[in-house]
């Protein structure tokens, strides 16, 4: 069955991988260490933004960079398709007042694009028939109506997987209704499937702050 893969990057960092020392991940062998045999991955579709240097962690984009480079480099199938982030300065209100302060400044970091890039290339491929089965990496709520479309007007496999523990992170009901079958990725899948470090025939490696 013809499968492509669409990984709203984001989504499977901060549910799946943030905290942990896999980050090293190797996205191929985790897919097809979870779906079935059946399943001919043709393409792997990561939706990502370029983070930006902060004062606490001036090297958050060089981690990010040799990841990617990583991933070209050893997964020729895969490709990246970059947004972007908005940062600003923004006042909100606390949740719980501090010495009467109700509100306070804060540094607000937004990504952008990547969940409208997903759902645009789900819908284009579908209708260019480019795939059987479309495996949706992801928890955004966003995305269920061109899920909708995908199953119900292009009559196509949707596969959801939900990065994180569904016991703390419960799948979307949004995405589960237009979903064929729902996922949730195993904390252990994450942690056996890591990239080779250094990546064979080249110089990249896993950061040593990782």
């Amino acid at each position: 069955m013809k499968t492509i893969v669409y990984v709203d990057g984001f989504n499977l960092y901060y549910g799946a991988v943030k905290g942990t020392p896999y980050k090293w991940l190797d996205l191929r062998a985790l897919f097809r260490s979870i779906l079935a045999p059946h399943h001919q991955i043709i393409e792997i579709r990561y939706y990502t933004a370029i983070v930006s240097a902060r004062v606490s962690d001036p090297d958050i984009p060089m981690r990010q960079m040799a990841y990617l480079h990583a991933l070209q480099a050893y997964i020729p199938e895969l490709s990246i398709v970059k947004g972007h982030y908005l940062s600003s300065v923004v006042t909100m209100m606390l949740e719980s007042p501090i010495n009467g302060q109700r509100f306070a400044r804060v540094h607000k970091t937004e990504e952008k694009g990547s969940d409208v890039n997903l759902a645009l290339h789900l819908l284009h491929d579908a209708w260019r028939n480019a795939y059987d089965c479309a495996v949706v990496v992801s928890n955004d709520s966003d995305l269920s109506e061109a899920l909708r479309i995908v199953k119900t007007e292009l009559h196509k496999k949707i596969i959801l997987l939900v990065p994180g523990d569904p016991k703390v992170r419960r799948p979307s009901a949004q995405l589960r209704r237009y979903a064929n079958k729902t996922i949730s990725i195993p904390a252990a899948a994450i942690a056996a499937c890591q990239l080779p470090n250094p990546i064979l025939g080249t110089t990249l490696h896993k950061p040593a702050a990782w």
